[in-house]
């Protein structure tokens, strides 16, 4: 570790990963450092919760990225606590402090806490750490609670019960995914999960429980208790913006604030990833945590610390796989929503556009088992005003 980098990077992630690389492919020699709170390098976060459990060719040492290749310096298990940005440096949880030239925050978030305290059989899941102990955990049909009903929630639990383990899931809304699919699609996703043997536990919160060495007690706020072997949390992060607030940068409503090209309100200081609020071509002003987006926000950002200068422009798309299941989407995905539903298939291929609320166009799509489709369902997006079912279907397939 040096005491000064010419480009500083806070976030061993996708996105740090992608910046570091972005970075060289405009200054091959500028010192770069990554500094990153889990111990292991950087690694393909999504596969955490679907390939290495679904995919019996990919193997784990497929995961790791390969930010040392740029010549980083990455500096692990370690945590940035203080940005002084007239000195130009940060201050580390070990006490090092370390200058820079550029600043890029591709930090991510923690994961919201719930009743249950974290241990070694309760993994609020994140890192590959957490993937490491869950296989330990999971498999010759061991019981684990799986608490959350959006993606890791239902893509562990459908990675868990492929891998042969009793599954609980645990979720608040009625019908599973029912707060983002129109609901017989979500009716046909939630049979899918029944027909694999997980069990649901649908209008359900938890509302504490204990750990001990043997196994987990999850207590619901309806006064149901589940035994089980252990308790997987996959509810969400709380994105990271204290560090910089308490550096006085700009936040904007739900991260960091930024403009078109990721920079901060501080010149020096780019954001990329989870934390970044930016504005959307298409969309408008947005926080995104899909690992498309950590992909091609870190590029931008590290091209633009080594001076590039370069809007972004990318509108992120995301996905998620369910046993044979699987869809890509952009932009807003809220059962609230209307819809015009255009099934190939019905509930097997097709593409369902969620209709703006005051009608003025499209504001989401969703291409189920669709795909090589994202950027048709872009320019949907950004042109289409006629939003009725007659002028949508059809537009993509």
């Amino acid at each position: 570790m040096r005491d000064h980098y010419r480009y500083l990077i806070v976030g061993a992630g996708m996105a740090g990963d992608a910046a570091a690389h972005g970075i060289r492919e405009r200054d091959p020699d500028g010192t770069i450092g990554v500094i990153g709170r889990e111990p292991t390098a950087p690694v393909t976060r999504p596969a955490l919760s679907k390939k290495l459990w679904t995919d019996p060719e990919f193997t784990e040492d497929q995961i790791w990225l390969p930010t040392a290749d740029t010549g980083a310096d990455l500096i692990l298990g370690t945590s940035v606590t203080a940005i002084d940005r007239d000195a130009g440096t940060v201050t580390t949880d070990t006490g090092a402090v370390i200058g820079y030239d550029r600043l890029l925050l591709a930090t991510s978030g923690h994961p919201t806490p719930l009743g249950l305290p974290e241990s070694g059989r309760v993994l609020y899941y994140r890192t590959y750490r957490d993937y490491e102990r869950l296989r330990e955990l999971s498999g010759q049909g061991r019981h684990v609670v799986v608490v959350g009903g959006g993606y890791i929630g239902t893509e562990l639990a459908a990675a868990l019960v492929q891998n042969d383990t009793r599954v609980t899931l645990v979720f608040p809304d009625e019908v599973l995914t029912a707060s983002t699919f129109p609901a017989a699609l979500a009716e046909r996703v939630e049979r899918r999960f029944t027909e694999a043997g997980v069990e649901l536990l649908p209008g359900a919160r938890v509302s504490g429980g204990e750990s001990t060495a043997d196994g987990v007690r999850v207590e619901l706020e309806d006064g149901r208790v589940i035994e089980a072997d252990a308790a997987v949390i996959g509810t969400g992060i709380t994105v990271e913006t204290g560090l910089a607030e308490a550096a006085g940068l700009t936040l904007g409503d739900s991260g960091i604030r930024v403009d078109d090209q990721l920079r901060s309100s501080d010149e020096r200081i780019w954001v990329a990833g989870d934390a970044a609020e930016y504005p959307d071509r298409i969309l408008g002003r947005r926080r995104v945590e899909h690992v498309d987006h950590a992909q091609e926000s870190g590029t931008v950002a590290g091209r633009n610390l080594a001076g590039a200068g370069e809007p972004y422009t990318h509108t992120p798309y995301y996905y998620s796989d369910l046993f044979e299941l699987g869809y890509e989407a952009v932009g807003a995905l809220d059962s609230s929503l209307a819809t015009v539903e255009d099934w190939t298939t019905p509930f097997e291929e097709g593409v369902v556009y969620y209709l703006a609320e005051d009608g003025s166009g499209v504001a989401g799509v969703l291409l189920w088992n669709v795909w090589d489709a994202t950027d048709a369902a872009r320019r949907v997006i950004a042109e289409q005003t006629d939003v009725s079912a007659d002028a949508l279907r059809g537009l993509i397939g």
